[in-house]
């Protein structure tokens, strides 16, 4: 701690990310990244950057990408957002949105920088506790809050809200502002992309780090009404009105327009999770309904904190929460077939020497 810090800097407590370590023969499934790789289509519009393009400062409006994602969900280019990764535009979230005389509301089990922005724009929060399945209750919201934000599918626990659900909730809440976080959406869900017209105070949020394989570019957006995107910029402008470089932008487009790719990419993600789920529940884990790139998984005899070990002897990194109500619990990323068979055979060795030692 120095003392040149400021007040707000000595009472934050950061967001700790999911390990990056480099290893040899690392199975890296604890950030859920996409195991395929982008777009060959933005690989090529990268390639294609010249120095002209590097030399100029970029659109700081990004309106062929805006036009592009509009386009893509049937809106118009007034109701995108674009930024740095969805914790960028997350971030102004926080600060143009949801900063509020009243508290926001958040899933008690939820995306861990959520408390950390309320820390950071001193925003009073309120947890919702999830059901005993750990499942978000729509029902559970309280009425006087002064915003709302939640996952969907939740983060860690992977599990979905149904789009009446989210539309139960954005409508019983008219007096605030409800933002659904959907950075996993296209693993198995309906985006609430399809209600931003009928409601003006539903903003949703995604990036192109999970399901377009772009988590090193850091492209994010949301999608709103104009006056919330308006609310965006005017925090992104008194910030940095140069948010997304050239690259990101061209690429963003390129992987956009590439919709196969993104289709079969999602399609092999969401068949090798159930199998997986199958073969985890075979071994007697319980494991929560994902509709993720990533699954839920107990082991069993309240084994996670000594798997997550014993797989990390092995070169495996999975994320563990040492955390009430999911501490059993271990989040693995979905990788491809081959370093998911890698996984299960050393969940199952760790299985048959748990129930050999226990014997």
């Amino acid at each position: 701690m120095s003392r040149f810090w400021s007040e707000a800097v000595r009472g934050l407590s950061p967001y700790v990310p999911g390990e990056q370590p480099r290893h040899p023969r690392l199975l890296k499934l604890n950030t859920n990244e996409s195991p395929y790789g982008p777009s060959p289509r933005a690989l090529e519009a990268i390639a294609a950057i010249d120095g002209d393009s590097l030399r100029r400062y970029p659109d700081p409006d990004a309106v062929a990408l805006r036009y592009c994602i509009a386009g893509h969900f049937g809106l118009a280019a007034e109701q995108v957002f674009v930024g740095n990764g969805s914790d960028e535009v997350l971030a102004h979230a926080f600060l143009g949105l949801l900063k509020q005389p009243r508290p926001l509301a958040f899933p008690e089990i939820s995306y861990s920088f959520y408390p950390v922005w309320c820390g950071l724009y001193g925003i009073e929060a309120v947890r919702v506790p999830l059901d005993a399945a750990l499942a978000v209750e729509v029902d559970a919201f309280p009425a006087d809050c002064g915003g709302i934000i939640l996952p969907n599918p939740n983060a860690p626990t992977g599990r979905l809200l149904g789009l009446p659900e989210i539309e139960r909730l954005v409508a019983r809440h008219g007096d605030c502002v409800v933002v659904v976080d959907e950075a996993y959406i296209d693993f198995g869900g309906r985006s609430a992309a399809a209600l931003v017209g009928r409601y003006p105070n539903l903003l949703v949020v995604q990036t192109l780090s999970k399901s377009r394989a772009l988590a090193g570019l850091r492209v994010g957006f949301a999608l709103g009404d104009p006056a919330l995107i308006e609310g965006l910029v005017r925090v992104k402008d008194s910030f940095n009105s140069y948010p997304l470089d050239v690259i990101a932008q061209r690429a963003a487009i390129a992987a956009f327009e590439d919709r196969a790719w993104f289709e079969d990419s999602c399609r092999r993600v969401v068949a090798t999770r159930e199998r997986v789920t199958g073969a985890l529940e075979a071994l007697g884990f319980s494991v929560l309904p994902s509709a993720a790139n990533f699954v839920f998984a107990r082991p069993p005899a309240g084994g996670a904190a000594p798997l997550f070990a014993a797989l990390r002897e092995e070169g495996i990194i999975v994320r563990y929460f040492d955390r009430p109500r999911i501490s059993e619990y271990l989040r693995i990323s979905i990788g491809t077939d081959e370093e998911m068979d890698r996984l299960l055979a050393a969940v199952e060795a760790w299985c048959a020497a748990a129930g050999a030692a226990a014997g």
